[in-house]
């Protein structure tokens, strides 16, 4: 698959990158999507989530009435779970909710999100983009530019930029990400995927 190269004002250059079929066009295996997704929302669980026990809530341990003869149920304490104010029967605990998945199915996750994009014509090729120092109006000009200001946009780079990152960080709809750093959330989360010129090699390189 070819896509022609844009420049800063949304026109053609003339030139095209390559997407390969190994990446950009597989059979999409939604599964695979699925399981990394969720461990990339998992991951980002803090798990520090605590309610008290029975044997942590502070207060009287007297027991409250006699066991027997009045015609009620037995109960021994005002901690009780059935008591206002008591401890929590089975309440969270802090826990750590990652888990593992194969660095083939994580390959094979990304391959298929980045075919879903290629498949509904949502991926852009940017020429390489150089700014003298971070501003927020060039990017905002930049997507405007390219039609994809009122999307969600992920900004794919072949390598570090600091100012056009940095012109990014005041735009909650465009997020820069390094080729190698492209994770399967951030690409089926976005509605726009633009990739500068040379990001595609990258990514040809790490998942083909």
């Amino acid at each position: 698959m070819e896509l022609a190269v844009l420049n800063a004002q949304g026109n053609e250059t003339g030139r095209k990158v390559v997407l390969s079929e190994a990446v950009f066009g597989v059979e999409a295996n939604d599964h695979a999507i699925y399981l990394d997704v969720k461990q990339y929302l998992a991951d980002q669980r803090q798990g520090t989530h605590k309610a008290k026990q029975r044997n942590e809530v502070a207060g009287s341990t007297r027991k409250l009435k006699r066991q027997k003869g009045t015609g009620g149920a037995r109960c021994g304490s005002i901690l009780s779970p059935l008591f206002p104010g008591g401890g929590r029967i089975f309440g969270p605990v802090p826990r750590d909710y990652s888990f593992k998945l194969n660095k083939k199915l994580k390959q094979l996750a990304r391959r298929s999100a980045l075919t879903y994009k290629a498949q509904a014509g949502q991926i852009i090729a940017l020429e390489a983009q150089q700014l003298d120092a971070p501003k927020t109006k060039a990017v905002v000009a930049l997507a405007e530019a390219l039609k994809v200001a009122d999307k969600k946009v992920l900004l794919v780079l072949p390598e570090g930029n600091v100012n056009l990152q940095l012109s990014c960080r005041n735009l909650t709809y465009i997020k820069p990400v390094l080729a190698q750093n492209v994770c399967t959330y951030d690409v089926m989360n976005a509605s726009a995927l633009v990739m500068v010129e040379g990001a595609e090699n990258v990514l040809n390189t790490l998942l083909a």
